[in-house]
């Protein structure tokens, strides 16, 4: 018999619902939203927490410092938190560091990364993902709570090579948009992919990334989604910085240019097309 979890999801944007799609008929679920929509009824932290054997961080990278120090001391020890944030914070942190940092001692956490569209999930479509976590016995749990879904999922232990895959597809997503809106052509777009692949392989291994990380979902898989689908957001913000629409060019690509600059996370003059991507976003004149 398929094992039941007690599972919160925290966040009920496009993938917090897209998570209800999948996981309604086989668990229990209670969802939390901090401005919840009229007619809905938000769960309450402190009753949910402490029977959660799942708490699904369905938000964007911002909030999780503040969430997870205030949901930390609630959660059974053998809870695990699985975060999707493919953004670095304002400290320019991970979802990882983030809970590294702030969840308490051999508290389980794991990521979920990869091509993911939340419309594709929801209209009954297969999803992938590669689920990162340190022991096995994490993987296992997550893999029997998805266990007779859509979504596919394989192992790593490499959570810095992951993260960094999937924030960086972000960020060489949206050259792909301008490409499109300029209409450059088909021979563009395989030399972008190439080109972005190459770059984004670089970075990881330098942030301390294993060297294969980028060739999987998190990496190759997530940004072949992201650079070609019109459903992308980071695609459509590469179109309107191309079509000179400068308001509303917010998402976690963007904020991912301005943190590596702000931090100095690693030396961008090593990455050229990173660069020209970092320099048409900051001022599209050059476009």
């Amino acid at each position: 018999m398929a094992k039941r979890f007690n599972v919160l999801i925290l966040g009920y944007g496009e993938m917090g619902h897209a998570m209800e799609y999948l996981l309604s008929q086989r668990h229990e679920l209670a969802i939390w939203e901090k401005y919840p929509p009229r007619n809905f009824q938000s769960a309450v932290l402190e009753e949910a927490l402490p029977n959660a054997d799942i708490v699904l961080f369905c938000l964007p990278i911002n909030p999780h410092r503040e969430i997870v120090q205030q949901i930390a001391p609630l959660l059974k020890k053998d809870c695990l938190c699985i975060s999707i944030a493919k953004g670095l914070d304002e400290a320019g942190q991970t979802a990882a560091q983030i809970f590294s940092d702030y969840l308490m001692s051999n508290q389980p956490y794991a990521l979920l990364y990869g091509p993911m569209i939340s419309e594709e999930i929801r209209a009954g479509r297969h999803a992938f993902a590669q689920v990162g976590c340190t022991e096995g016995s994490y993987n296992n749990k997550i893999q029997a709570c998805f266990d007779d879904t859509r979504l596919y999922l394989e192992h790593t232990s490499d959570i810095t090579g992951i993260s960094w895959s999937v924030i960086l597809k972000n960020v060489y997503a949206m050259i792909f948009g301008m490409a499109d809106e300029l209409q450059l052509g088909d021979n563009m777009r395989g030399y972008l992919a190439v080109a972005s692949l190459h770059e984004l392989d670089q970075i990881v291994r330098h942030m301390g990334g294993e060297a294969d990380s980028s060739y999987h979902l998190a990496g190759l898989g997530d940004l072949i989604t992201t650079a070609t689908s019109e459903d992308s957001h980071h695609h459509e913000l590469g179109r309107m910085l191309a079509r000179g629409e400068l308001e509303n060019i917010e998402g976690e690509g963007p904020h991912t240019l301005e943190m590596v600059k702000r931090h100095q996370l690693f030396n961008t003059d090593y990455f050229p097309l990173f660069q020209l991507i970092h320099t048409l976003v900051t001022d599209p004149r050059h476009i």
